[in-house]
């Protein structure tokens, strides 16, 4: 089984990094043409794009603050003008900015974290879903976390409350968008070796976390990567509205 998206056009957010970069580059190296979204990493995001023109394919590094609705009307406009459709869309964009309890949390806080990570993908896909309609084809991939079924560790409740928001969101843009050709599914990572851990949780947590896991180990950003291209694939026209769980055997159903 080979997954090729040739002609096909995929926009990733928060792909400077981690599995955004993982799946930015998994697209391209399937053929797709790739937008490479970032907010602050500018030099990271274009070390993706000039690896995957080193290995034949073809990307554009765009910047833009999802949380923003102007901003994002622009990223959507620069990828057309580029690229003239928009076929995939991967909402990997997220933070947890810092840890703290719900007690002791700012308001502030709260809202940064609950715009980056859930009003972007509302405000992303509002702004795609036109393009996929008028073509009657799209799919949309929304990245949540273990956290939204667990509840997080401590000090990340407003992350797991934002976590949770996708799931249900994505349930929702599932049952509205089928009937549009559009099909949206989501994806829920568990303890994944990234820069996400590094910052957000001390070596003692994380090998605690690691040993929950059947596989005794972190996934790698590779490995929730895969799993996306699959479900924006031909493989995946059947499945709508799902939550694909990639935690290594941490949570089982």
């Amino acid at each position: 089984m080979e997954i090729r998206f040739d002609n096909k056009v995929a926009l990733v957010t928060g792909a400077s990094s981690g599995i955004g970069r993982a799946t930015a580059r998994e697209f391209a190296r399937a053929g797709a043409k790739v937008v490479v979204h970032y907010n602050v990493s500018k030099d990271d995001a274009e070390a993706v794009v000039d690896a995957i023109s080193k290995e034949g394919g073809e990307a554009l590094a765009l910047q833009a603050d999802v949380s923003k609705k102007k901003e994002v009307e622009v990223l959507v406009k620069d990828t057309l003008d580029r690229f003239g459709t928009i076929d995939f869309l991967i909402n990997n964009a997220g933070a947890l900015i810092k840890r703290e309890t719900l007690e002791n949390m700012e308001e502030a806080l709260w809202d940064e974290v609950m715009d980056v990570n859930l009003k972007s993908i509302f405000l992303v896909s509002q702004a795609v879903i036109p393009i996929m309609k008028e073509k009657k084809f799209g799919k949309i991939i929304n990245l949540t976390s273990i956290a939204a079924r667990v509840g997080g560790g401590v000090g990340a409740g407003h992350y797991s409350a934002s976590k949770g928001g996708i799931l249900t969101l994505s349930k929702n843009m599932a049952k509205e968008l089928a009937p549009h050709g559009i099909i949206v599914n989501a994806i829920s990572p568990g303890i994944i070796d990234t820069r996400f851990h590094e910052r957000f949780t001390t070596p003692q947590i994380f090998n605690k976390f690691r040993e929950s896991v059947v596989l005794k180990r972190a996934g790698t950003a590779e490995e929730v990567a895969w799993p996306i291209l699959f479900l924006c694939s031909e493989y995946a026209a059947y499945i709508v509205g799902e939550t694909i769980e990639i935690n290594g055997g941490q949570l089982m159903d």
